[in-house]
Order: C-alpha cells, then sequence, then structure tokens
C-alpha cells in the first residue's frame, strides 16, 4: 500500500469510529427512551435486560455502519479539501479517482463484511431479541403492549391502545377485537384500563372503564347490538404467561430471523404454491365454464327448467365461484409472502453494499461541503442517509403490493445514489481538470 492510499484512510479510520459510537448511541439511546420504563421496576433480573439491549443492538449496527461510512468519507474529503492537501495533490497530477480508489476498496472490504453480519449474526440475534421479549411478554403482559399498534398478547383478541401510562400501568383509549368466534363481530372500547394477574397467577385480569360493546351477526349482518358499561372485567386463563426461556426449535422464524439461504427457499415454497394455485384457478375456470354451458344447453332443449333443477344449478355456480375466490385469496397470500421474504432477502445485500454506494457519493460531498465544515458535512449525510431510506421504504411498499420486482425495487436506492456520485465526481473531476489549466 502506498504512502498515499495509508495517509487517505487514515483520514476517514478515527472519523468511521467515532461516527459509528456516536450512532450507535444515539440508537441505544433511543431504544432506552422507548422501552427502559417499561423493563425496569418489571421484577426482571438486571442480565436480561441487559440481554434485551445487547440483542437488540444487531440491527442498529446494521443501520450505523453503512452511515458511519458516509459521514466519514465526507469529513475526511472535506479536510482535506480544507487543508488544501487535495489542491496540492490534484496539482502533482494525481486525479480524483484515484484519490476516491483506496476509499472505495475500503468500502468494498466493509460491506463484505457486513453482508456476513446480516446473514450470520443479524439474523440470529433477532430471532434471540424476539424470543426473549416473547419470554418477557409471558410474564408481563402489559409489555407486549404498544402505543397505536394492534398486538396479540391476549389470546383470542387483538388489542390497541393509545397511551400507556408506563409509572401506574393505565391503558386509555382502548380497542379490543374478539377473534375468538366467527359468527360474531365484536369490539369493546373503553376510556381506560389496566392489565394484571391475579394473586395466584392463575389467570390474567383486564380491567374496562367507561366502554361500550358492539356486535354484529356474520356473515350476514342482521343483528347488531350496543352495550355500555362503567366497569367490566375480562377473565383469562394465564397458563403460559410465566418468564421461562423458550426452546428455540420450538418457536418458528420470522423473516427478520433468517439467513439469506432461508429467504430464498421460503420464498421459491412460496412461488410454487403461487403457481399450483394459479393453474387450480385456470381449471377451476374451466370447469365453470362446461358448467354454465351445461345448464344453458339444458335450458335450450327444454324451454324452461324445472324449479328444482334451477335451485340446484345455481347452488353449484354459486359453490365453483366460492370455491374460486378462495383459491385466488390463496394465491394472493402466497404471492404476497413470496414477495416478503424476496424484499428481506435482497435487503440483506442491499444494505451491506450501502457502504460502498455511501463512499462513492461520499468523496464529492466532501469535496462541496469544504467550507462548511463539520455541519455542512454532517448535514448532507444526514440527508442523503434519509433520502435512501426514504427510498428504500417506499421500494419495499412497492414490492409488497406487486407493482415491480422485489430484487428492482430494493436495490432502486443503490443504483440511484451510486449514479449521483459518479455523476457528481465526473463534474468534480471536470471542473478540477478545467480549473487547473
Amino acid at each position: 500500500m502506498k504512502i498515499l492510499d495509508r495517509y487517505i484512510l487514515k483520514e476517514h479510520l478515527g472519523t468511521f469510529f467515532f461516527a459509528f459510537v456516536t450512532i450507535m448511541f444515539v440508537f441505544i439511546l433511543s431504544f432506552l427512551t422507548k422501552f427502559l420504563e417499561r423493563l425496569i421496576g418489571k421484577g426482571l433480573d438486571f442480565r436480561i435486560i441487559a440481554e434485551v439491549v445487547a440483542l437488540q443492538s444487531a440491527w442498529m449496527v446494521g443501520l450505523a455502519v453503512p452511515m458511519a461510512a458516509l459521514v466519514a468519507t465526507v469529513m475526511a474529503f472535506s479536510s482535506l479539501t480544507n487543508s488544501t492537501e487535495l489542491t496540492v495533490m490534484r496539482s502533482g497530477g494525481i486525479s480524483i479517482y484515484r484519490l476516491v480508489a483506496p476509499v472505495l476498496i475500503a468500502a468494498l472490504g466493509l460491506s463484505l463484511l457486513m453482508e456476513r453480519f446480516n446473514n450470520v449474526l443479524m439474523p440470529e440475534a433477532n430471532y434471540k431479541a424476539n424470543a426473549l421479549f416473547a419470554d418477557i411478554t409471558r410474564m408481563k403482559p402489559g409489555l407486549g403492549i404498544d402505543k397505536n399498534a394492534f398486538s396479540d398478547v391476549i389470546k383470542g383478541y387483538s388489542i390497541m391502545v393509545k397511551d400507556i401510562d408506563n409509572s401506574t400501568g393505565e391503558l386509555r383509549d382502548i380497542v379490543l377485537y374478539d377473534r375468538g368466534r366467527s359468527n360474531v363481530r365484536t369490539v369493546i372500547m373503553a376510556a381506560r384500563g389496566r392489565i394484571e394477574f391475579s394473586y395466584d397467577y392463575r389467570y390474567l385480569i383486564l380491567t374496562l372503564e367507561d366502554g361500550q360493546v358492539h356486535e354484529l351477526t356474520m356473515p350476514r349482518m342482521d343483528r347488531y347490538r350496543k352495550m355500555v358499561f362503567a366497569k367490566n372485567r375480562y377473565v383469562f386463563d394465564a397458563t403460559g404467561y410465566g418468564f421461562e426461556r423458550t426452546e428455540e426449535e420450538n418457536r418458528r422464524r420470522g423473516g427478520k430471523e433468517l439467513s439469506a439461504a432461508d429467504l430464498l427457499a421460503m420464498a421459491r415454497e412460496f412461488h410454487l404454491k403461487s403457481n399450483v394455485a394459479e393453474r387450480s384457478i385456470d381449471k377451476g375456470i374451466e370447469e365453470l365454464r362446461t358448467q354454465i354451458a351445461t345448464i344453458r344447453n339444458r335450458r335450450d332443449a327444454t324451454d324452461a327448467l324445472p324449479p328444482a333443477v334451477t335451485g340446484r344449478a345455481i347452488e353449484t355456480v354459486d359453490a365453483m365461484i366460492d370455491n374460486l375466490s378462495a383459491r385466488v385469496g390463496q394465491m394472493q397470500e402466497n404471492r404476497d409472502s413470496f414477495n416478503d421474504y424476496m424484499v428481506e432477502y435482497h435487503k440483506k445485500y442491499s444494505l451491506a453494499f450501502a457502504c460502498l454506494v455511501f463512499a462513492v457519493v461520499g468523496a464529492p460531498l466532501g469535496v462541496m461541503a469544504r467550507r462548511g465544515g463539520f455541519g455542512a458535512g454532517a448535514a448532507l449525510s444526514l440527508f442523503f442517509f434519509v433520502l435512501y431510506w426514504a427510498l428504500m421504504i417506499v421500494g419495499e411498499k412497492i414490492a409488497d403490493r406487486g407493482v415491480l420486482l422485489p430484487a428492482i425495487a430494493v436495490w432502486l436506492p443503490n443504483l440511484i445514489l451510486t449514479g449521483s456520485g459518479l455523476f457528481m465526481l465526473n463534474r468534480l473531476s471536470h471542473s478540477m481538470s478545467g480549473s487547473g489549466r
């Protein structure tokens, strides 16, 4: 390695570690602010709380490393420009591409390391973190309730609350859906409430105040009933809510808890199921057409069919249509699952190689931010990372809806930012060449 390469990388190294530590500190502080009050003082051992924080930090590392790579590149080239070292190097005939080359090589190595981290360490950490949090939630059911989001902490119900008082455990503006009866839709709404165990820990007690119960019969929706209560208490069996470690082989992994190979295998399985369902739908449509043609031929031959025959024919056609509707829904579910798994598959690689993308973008940004110092460099870094993340979220939504292939939607932010970086590098190279003549 030449002296010039070592010098440029040395400028990056210190800034990279400083940015990484700072970003991790912000992430961990944000996590603690959100969850610490819900964990401390709930009878949990300190080692369990520390384990939760340590396991949750895995996804933080996956975001902090690319962000730190961007900040380090911007600040390093900004420092070289401010000290006129970049001008001296350029006047010596060294192109901007040669100056960026060691940074790109280091970023590529970092991307390869992050690919291994995203594929090996992060899935295991996410799996253990979710399993541990599920174990804690069984012991302290109130911990599993998030504000303004439905949760299934109570078996057979979905519950959402607008606000939670972590000091008293009081829940406010509660909406509870009863999923236990398929023939009746029950929605319970209450101004406030509390969820806790009975004194012997055998039952889970949900106490609601100032609420209403709405019931609607299904599927005809012809009967509706409304009840108002000042205070109501619901008692559930607390079996399985005590804290104990879940056996790993007894818990199914989610998309963020699988490696790329496992995600690809799951995606292929759902793709195969989707194709099978599609072929089944085509066959069902042909059967429906045949049945309708048979009915028409019989009607034409006898002028009018008896009522009993007509009724049976209508029932047969309705049953076939219902069957087709169910198959279409199944096919759509399989396609949605395929898209979900493929999005997670490509994210493991696209987020890892974001380190290289940010190095391409960061070098010209650092030169452009030479007059603004640290503030301008940090602001530009934040802007481009927010832009990248916004494009990633939009790409995920588009891929989930099937508008674009997951590969295109997830890699599109990398392509856009890489193209922007190369364009800025080209403009910067021409402007420096022009200024040097």
